[in-house]
């Protein structure tokens, strides 16, 4: 009789057969087995949550081998991965094994491992447990509140909003940020300031930047000189006073390595340095985790991948050690091994080891042919951050020089840093550590004078906070306590796939159906979207694995609010929510009049109110209260809506190279460029339309690709976009032209059959051949489309492709002629071909059900 290992995946199961020999048979549960049905009643409160499960066609299929295999097996081994989801699989598993009976006289046992080497394995088979109920009572707390959030507020918001998705428990809250975030920037007002810098030197010439830092005897701050009058006169009282140097100092400072990497800084880094969004970061780390083929052997890389934690094995600290002494010597090896236990974000459980490489002596530069491009970059961000921390701290030598006038009244700061010991940045470069060393100051003596060579006065004005970056939204979850290392890509793939966010030039911008469904819960739940009642709900979450709380009390303490809640929410008309929403949002979306009160008065007609209203197919927009009589309309955003007024009239921009004017001109679909074909371009067929089309057939609309603000839009800029398609050069191996172009889904590059889109929008006007050519060969072949997700391959049975797609109504798999839905709470982008090919049996279950009944009705 042999051994069953049950994982997840069939890459995994692989991988691990080979490590354990004949006497085991490794099996692939392809994922959940099971999960809730998506329809009512699937979670009864009334009955302690307890929860419906249901197993679909697809898993049935795994099912039955693991079951057949399980009858003739000796010992039952459930090996999946080592966290909250894996723990779950391994118990959905032995409960579906318990009611079959297959138990009886059966040695079950749980093991768990942070990497897949053959050591790992060996040791976890070695070291069995059982399976950890207080896990597993914590993933069913959590399924059971995301399927009772979802089931409850998504069919009002479809009721009272209509076209909206739906709203997710921790989504909800994420798009809460980004839109606070927006109302931030839209309210902001700037306020000028200015500073004054200075270029002195002395008898050698040597000149010395600094910036002036008291003044009248008072330090100076940003708002020391708010307007030009107040810098000028402060320009003329230093101009006639006279320096010296009246300190200088050196001190030097110490830089410590930073920790290895968790998910989220991960997450964060990846962002920063290559761009990688944070479900492609783990998408790659997915994949160097299950291994990677090194001479005809599946080696794992790197540890496992969903972590909070920052410590490192006993282990893997003394293989870096011995490692950081023979390549880099004793004076990069600090005495101690460096500790990070004790610097933690709110809520980090430290389930498991930091993410770093499986073998530190698998240098990057030796897997780079075993690996590609995007791989790469980040194996050897995990090798070089996990090697570093464990190295000495960088030192270096900071030089300040004060120069002060002769009654000390005014001050002027220099500062500058060099590298005294490189330490870990021998290994890590850390990108705060270059701001240290731009400025290297000259030798200079205590009382020496010096002369002013040129002041330099800077008209500044406040900046609106940022929008949030993937990076920077990952990080402020991670601060308030919202959502877990596993859930971040997730929550960031929802918002973007339900239309509630665009990422554009690399920053979120809320929809305006996301403005109106976030002031929709913010207004009505606003308790369930407060940011602390958020993250008291993820610790008591915590405290369930922890064993400290019931996971049955927590779900009774949140529902019967919650109920109570979305039942006076249902008794509101839509009218009644819209009037909410008006009040809401009215500094938002509606101007201000002379006396700073909202301004809602029709702008077509004389006695009508602006309101607040909703279409299915167009979402959110502002409407006449006289409608039909009065047909006004405008978008809900007022920068959009200022943009459409500013162009009610065609404005001339200037005369393109063929003597015709360009128009910058404003249309249904947004703002848009036209001119005046050359009449030997005009085609023959066109005089086949009607008479009516005719009238327009000599003209020629380019729109504004998305990003590109319309008053930025200058006659240069107008030339260019109207010259597109443009042939930047020929591709140095190919010869083939490279085109730039901009399309539906913004601008991009074509070679041949490669297409690479341009992340940031105003790149279009500043592309040059070289980084086209960089772009081109990282692009992989095929159409390029904006709604293509992801590319899972090909289907096992007749290799046709299968891809994950964005559609108006949400995510979706596209299989030949085939749609099917994603459920809601699965991350689109992580979705893997065995998920896919679930979905894709269901689709057909559900068709085949569908025409059978249409037969029965005839």
């Amino acid at each position: 009789m042999i051994n069953l290992v049950i994982v997840e995946s069939p890459a995994k199961a692989k991988t691990i057969n080979k490590y354990l020999g004949k006497d085991y048979l490794v099996l692939a549960s392809y994922g959940h087995i099971r999960d809730l049905p998506s329809k009512n009643g699937s979670v009864d409160p009334e009955k302690k949550f307890e929860m419906l499960w249901e197993i679909d066609s697809f898993s049935k299929k795994y099912l039955k081998e693991i079951t057949d295999a399980a009858e003739d097996s000796k010992k039952i081994i459930l090996a999946t991965d080592p966290d909250r989801e894996g723990e779950a699989i391994a118990w959905h598993v032995k409960e579906v094994l318990e009611k079959k009976k297959l138990l009886k006289d059966k040695h079950l046992e749980r093991v768990v491992f942070n990497e897949i080497t053959k050591k790992a394995i060996l040791d976890a088979i070695k070291n069995p447990r059982k399976i950890h109920l207080p896990l597993v009572e914590a993933y069913l707390a959590r399924r059971a509140l995301d399927y009772l959030v979802g089931f409850n507020i998504s069919p009002i918001l479809w009721t009272k909003l209509p076209g909206s998705k739906s709203a997710g428990r921790v989504q909800s809250v994420a798009l809460k940020l980004i839109t606070e975030r927006e109302k931030e920037i839209e309210l902001f007002n700037p306020e000028e300031y200015w500073t004054l810098a200075s270029n002195f030197t002395n008898k050698d010439n040597k000149n010395i930047i600094s910036k002036l830092s008291l003044f009248n005897g008072d330090k100076v701050e940003r708002f020391t000189f708010k307007n030009r009058e107040e810098i000028h006169k402060a320009i003329d009282i230093i101009n006639k006073s006279k320096f010296t140097i009246s300190d200088v100092n050196s001190k030097v400072f110490r830089r410590n390595p930073l920790a290895p990497f968790t998910t989220s800084t991960l997450q964060q880094t990846a962002s920063g340095r290559f761009g990688f969004g944070a479900s492609r970061t783990m998408q790659i780390a997915q994949r160097l985790y299950q291994g990677i083929d090194i001479e005809g052997e599946t080696t794992g890389l790197i540890t496992y991948m969903r972590t909070d934690g920052t410590n490192i094995s006993k282990e893997a600290i003394d293989d870096f050690r011995k490692s950081i002494i023979d390549d880099y010597g004793q004076k990069y090896l600090p005495e101690n091994a460096n500790n990070y236990s004790g610097k933690k974000a709110k809520n980090a459980q430290e389930a498991h080891e930091a993410i770093r490489p499986t073998n530190i002596s698998r240098k990057p530069s030796e897997i780079k042919k075993y690996v590609n491009a995007d791989q790469f970059k980040l194996y050897e961000l995990i090798w070089s951050r996990a090697l570093s921390s464990q190295m000495t701290p960088a030192e270096f030598d900071r030089n300040t020089i004060i120069i002060s006038s002769e009654n000390d009244k005014i001050n002027f700061r220099a500062s500058g840093s060099i590298i005294k010991f490189d330490g870990f940045l021998k290994v890590y470069q850390s990108q705060e550590t270059d701001e240290d060393t731009k400025n290297i100051l000259p030798e200079v003596n205590k009382g020496e004078e010096i002369s002013i060579l040129k002041l330099v006065d800077e008209q500044h004005f406040t900046d609106p906070p940022p929008r949030f970056s993937e990076a920077s939204l990952v990080k402020k979850m991670e601060e308030l306590g919202i959502g877990r290392p596993s859930t971040y890509a997730s929550i960031i793939t929802v918002l973007s796939t339900r239309n509630y966010v665009e990422l554009m030039n690399k920053r979120f911008h809320p929809t305006d159906r996301g403005k109106l469904i976030s002031a929709f819960l913010e207004k009505l739940f606003s308790k369930y979207v407060d940011y602390n009642f958020t993250a008291d709900l993820e610790n008591q979450l915590d405290e369930i694995t922890s064993g400290k709380i019931e996971w049955v009390e927590v779900l009774n303490n949140f529902w019967k609010d919650f109920y109570q809640n979305v039942g006076e929410v249902k008794e509101k008309r839509t009218r009644e929510v819209l009037d909410l929403l008006n009040e809401s949002l009215g500094a938002l979306i509606f101007d201000r009049d002379e006396k700073d009160g909202i301004d809602r008065k029709c702008k077509l007609c004389s006695n009508g109110e602006l309101s607040l209203k909703n279409s299915f197919r167009g979402g959110a927009f502002i409407g006449c209260s006289n409608y039909p009589e009065c047909k006004f309309t405008r978008p809900l955003s007022k920068s959009k809506a200022a943009a459409q007024y500013n162009l009610a009239e065609p404005k001339l921009l200037g005369q393109n190279l063929n003597g015709k004017d360009i128009y910058l001109k404003n249309g249904r679909f947004g703002p848009y460029l036209q001119y005046e074909k050359e009449k030997e371009k005009l085609e023959p067929k066109k005089k086949k339309r009607k008479k009516k089309k005719d009238e327009n057939d000599h003209l020629k609309n380019v729109s504004i690709p998305k990003g590109i603000e319309v008053d930025s839009v200058d006659l240069d800029k107008a030339k260019f976009l109207c010259s597109l398609p443009k042939v930047l050069g020929h591709h140095p191996e190919s010869g083939k032209e490279i085109t730039l172009n901009s399309g539906r889904f913004g601008p991009y590059l074509k070679c041949e059959n490669k297409s690479a889109r341009l992340e940031n929008v105003e790149d279009l006007f500043s592309i040059g051949l070289n980084r086209a050519i960089t772009l081109i060969a990282d692009a992989k072949p095929g159409r390029i489309s904006s709604s293509l997700i992801k590319d899972l391959g090909e289907h096992p049975e007749d290799k046709k492709p299968v891809r994950i797609m964005k559609g108006q109504y949400g995510p979706y798999i596209k299989y030949k002629s085939l749609n099917a839905t994603i459920p809601e709470e699965k991350d689109p982008s992580e979705l893997t071909m065995e998920e896919a090919l679930i979905l894709i049996e269901k689709r057909r279950e559900y068709d085949k059900l569908k025409k059978g009944k249409k037969r029965k009705n005839k």
